[in-house]
């Protein structure tokens, strides 16, 4: 009887237990219910929202166990390939690769389209129907979409050259020019436009602010995509390292009145660096989060204060150069974009007579002469390079030497024997020339001749290891490239006599085709230089030994005049312009001298041969 009542009083209390459990369960979950409600009705709307649920979505598809849900073998087959898909997107798209985010943006537009942003709410999120409260960003985002529509990767060029947006201006706080495009003028275009925006375009606007702060690049991830020379963020306005140095009486009024480094966005437009002083990154965070992202493509490293700078190519085959504290004062990143378009000598020079150059480059290309393409950065010596190549003989192979793949020449000429390489953490530029030998090479193209080995051991190569050499460099006039190309070969103990060492330069370098881009952006072909190496074979005179008495004495000193005179200034080259850029147009100056000539006859095939001299009949007589 005992053990029934403690049985009993056992259940009893079990059943209590149980119940108190269920109630405060059933608590919780209305106190979580009550939180989500106030939760949607309060923040649903918010970006930062939205970005939450959309990462939780995410999450779920690509992290659930589909072996638990008892699905039958298609559907199970059928949302395996799905999750496959979005992971390999997920992971590529911050690579620079196209398809990949719009693969990622579509899905996120699917998400929410279904299960979050309704028509009547869309305004909620970006405030459409209310110009006053849109923001220059808001604005410049709707108006890209808008061109997008229509040209496609080329939407911002069109917007520009539309609005005549790349004039210089002038800075009255900086009492300079400028180009830069300003919040009013966003604001001016945005009221001219006709905007008419439905459920779905105002939904896809919303998708990609959502992308760009989930897995895109901020402010500037769709600038990124755009058919322009390229991006950068961080090099202007004022860095937290600095914020020190402001005067204490007014420390309030310049921190707030002066830009952040973090409120910089620059484009660079056919050769024009243009500020989009209405953009900015918000904050020191989100700019660093995009340095972090930015140049990841393909393992290339972490980026720390010991390595406080990467270079690296994205999946479009855009350059990034990305810089941190404290190697640099502030966080930024440099992309280069290098168009892979089917590029033509035709395309490139303009200018009136321009057949002229044309044809000479097609002729120093098939003659095999060694030839540099100088100028400053953003003249355009990468894109006439790449088109320089296709005038190179189908029968020869190239070997490319660069420090981060940008020239992409076998996208462009997929039918030629071309193989390139680039600088990496444990294997040099010089070691990849040296490589390079035992390719079967026979021309070598080095994308930028920057450090002293690279350009060292490109006067070697050209002198013994292939047909002919392009490259570039950032020289600006021929003695400088002469100088800096020597001075590398002494740097690195090739030669130790200057002399020597500017010989075997020129006897190498046989031409000079010189890029300039003046403060309007226009791009030209200054000048087109042979470099003509002077004999040395001369021997010093003896005839002071034929001589006797004053006669000797004078002939003597004749001879060590000579001596000195050899070893101190003479020159070991001329040079001379073959065509120069004046007023507008190409002018032929002087002609190739006859060693060239004939050298470069000899290489040619019967049908250029005959072209050549027509060539130089017709300019020269």
């Amino acid at each position: 009887m005992g053990n029934l009542m403690n049985g009993i009083l056992i259940s009893i209390i079990l059943l209590g237990v149980s119940l108190g459990l269920i109630l405060y369960m059933k608590s919780e979950k209305t106190v979580k219910q009550v939180k989500v409600e106030l939760f949607k009705k309060e923040d649903q709307y918010k970006l930062e929202s939205i970005v939450e649920y959309v990462k939780e979505a995410i999450n779920e598809i690509t992290r659930t166990n589909l072996y638990e849900l008892g699905l039958e073998a298609e559907e199970f087959k059928k949302r395996l390939n799905k999750r496959s898909e979005l992971k390999k997107a997920l992971r590529n798209c911050t690579f620079g690769s196209l398809e990949d985010k719009e693969y990622v943006k579509d899905f996120i537009f699917e998400v929410l389209q279904k299960n979050y942003i309704k028509e009547k709410d869309i305004n909620l999120v970006i405030p459409f129907n209310q110009g006053n409260r849109l923001t220059p960003q808001d604005k410049f985002e709707i108006l890209v979409y808008l061109y997008k529509k229509q040209y496609s990767q080329d939407a911002l060029s069109q917007f520009i050259e539309t609005y005549n947006l790349d004039a210089v201006k002038e800075d009255m706080e900086e009492n300079t020019l400028a180009y830069r495009i300003t919040q009013e003028e966003i604001e001016d275009i945005f009221l001219q436009e006709d905007i008419k925006l439905s459920y779905k375009d105002k939904l896809h606007i919303v998708v990609q602010r959502v992308y760009q702060i989930y897995k895109g690049f901020g402010v500037v991830d769709e600038i990124r995509d755009m058919n322009i020379d390229g991006v950068s963020g961080g090099v202007s306005g004022i860095p937290e390292s600095m914020d020190h140095q402001f005067m204490p009486e007014n420390y309030t009024r310049q921190m707030f009145d002066k830009p952040k480094n973090y409120d910089s966005v620059w484009i660079f437009y056919k050769g024009k660096s243009i500020h989009l002083s209405f953009l900015s990154f918000k904050s020191e965070n989100e700019l660093r989060r995009v340095c972090q992202n930015i140049y990841r493509y393909n393992k290339a490293g972490q980026l720390s204060e010991n390595v406080g700078y990467k270079i690296n190519e994205m999946k479009d085959g855009s350059r990034v150069v990305v810089v941190r504290p404290s190697f640099s004062e502030s966080w930024a990143f440099f992309v280069r974009k290098f168009h892979m378009a089917d590029v033509r000598l035709e395309d490139l020079i303009q200018d009136e007579n321009r057949e002229c150059v044309i044809d000479l480059i097609k002729f120093l290309i098939k003659g095999c002469q060694i030839t540099s393409i100088t100028g400053a950065q953003g003249s355009g010596k990468t894109t006439l390079l790449m088109a320089m190549v296709r005038h190179i003989y189908g029968t020869l192979t190239l070997r490319v030497q660069e420090t981060a793949f940008e020239l992409h020449l076998r996208k462009l000429y997929p039918m030629r024997n071309i193989l390139t390489f680039k600088e990496t953490e444990y294997i040099s530029g010089q070691d990849g020339l040296d490589l390079q030998k035992k390719t079967d090479g026979s021309v070598n193209i080095l994308g930028e001749v920057a450090t002293d080995p690279v350009a060292a051991w490109m006067i070697q190569m050209a002198q013994v290891a292939s047909l002919f050499t392009l490259f570039t460099h950032h020289a600006k006039k021929v003695e400088d490239l002469v100088m800096a190309l020597r001075n590398s070969l002494l740097k690195c103990e090739v030669f130790n006599n200057e002399k020597v060492a500017e010989q075997q330069v020129v006897q190498v370098l046989n031409f000079d085709i010189h890029l300039e881009r003046n403060y309007e952006g226009k791009r030209y072909i200054e000048r087109i230089t042979e470099i003509i190496p002077l004999s040395q074979d001369e021997s010093y005179p003896t005839h002071y030994r034929e001589k006797s008495g004053s006669e000797a004495m004078e002939s003597f000193m004749d001879s060590v005049t000579e001596y000195f005179t050899r070893v101190t200034d003479r020159k070991q080259y001329i040079y001379k312009n073959i065509i120069e850029f004046q007023e507008g147009q190409y002018v032929v100056k002087n002609k190739l001298s006859e060693a060239t000539i004939h050298k470069m006859r000899r290489v040619m095939t019967g049908e250029d041969q005959e072209a050549f001299d027509k060539f130089l009949s017709s300019n020269w007589g």
